[in-house]
C-alpha cells in the first residue's frame, strides 16, 4: 500500500498505525490549502517575512530560504510552518493579487490564461474560434476614403483581438 494518495498526495492511514490523529490532521491541512485554493502570489521566489496562517503562494524558478528546491510548488503557511504541495496538470487556483486563476499544464503555471473553445453570454456564443484573414480593402477610384479608413480600423481591431488571423 502507498504511502499517500495520487494527485493531491495526502497522507494515507494504515493498520495498526500509531498517531493516526496526526496523518489525518495533515491530510486536513493540505486540503485546507487546496480546497477552492486562492494564492496571494505567483512565481515569487523569497518567502514573506511574516504570512499568515492558510496564505499560500506558487514557488518561482530561483526559490530563497524555506522555499529552496520548492521550484513551482504550491508553499502554503500552516500553524505547523510551510507545507509544499507538487501541482498536477489541471490544477487551478484564484491568484488574489492578479484577480485571475493559475493552472498548472505539462510543467509550468499559466497565470491569467484562459482556454476554452467559445465564449458564451446568456446562451449566445460570443466569441469562438479565430476566423481566418480577411483581406483589406484595395484598388478602386471611388470617393470612399472615409469607408476605407474606418473598415481598416475594424480590421485592425478584429486582428488585434486574435479574432481573425492576419
Amino acid at each position: 500500500m502507498t504511502d499517500d494518495t495520487t494527485r493531491l498526495s495526502l497522507p494515507l492511514l494504515h493498520v495498526a498505525q500509531a498517531q493516526k490523529e496526526m496523518t489525518h490532521n495533515e491530510a486536513l491541512t493540505r486540503i485546507d490549502l487546496l480546497l477552492h485554493g486562492c494564492v496571494t502570489g505567483v512565481a515569487e521566489d523569497t518567502p514573506p517575512a511574516a504570512p499568515d496562517v492558510g496564505q499560500c503562494w506558487i514557488v518561482g524558478d530561483a526559490p530563497t530560504g524555506a522555499w529552496t528546491g520548492r521550484t513551482g510548488q504550491v508553499a502554503g503557511w500552516t500553524a505547523g510552518g510551510w507545507r509544499f504541495v507538487v501541482p498536477r496538470d489541471g490544477m487551478t487556483l484564484w491568484w488574489a493579487g492578479g484577480e485571475t486563476t493559475a493552472t498548472f499544464r505539462g510543467t509550468r503555471w499559466h497565470p491569467g490564461e484562459v482556454r476554452a473553445t467559445r465564449l458564451v453570454i446568456g446562451g449566445t456564443a460570443v466569441v469562438g474560434a479565430q476566423q481566418p484573414e480577411i483581406i483589406g480593402p484595395a484598388g478602386g477610384n471611388s470617393v470612399d476614403s472615409e469607408c476605407r479608413a474606418v473598415l481598416e480600423r475594424v480590421l485592425v481591431a478584429l486582428r488585434g483581438h486574435g479574432l481573425i488571423a492576419g
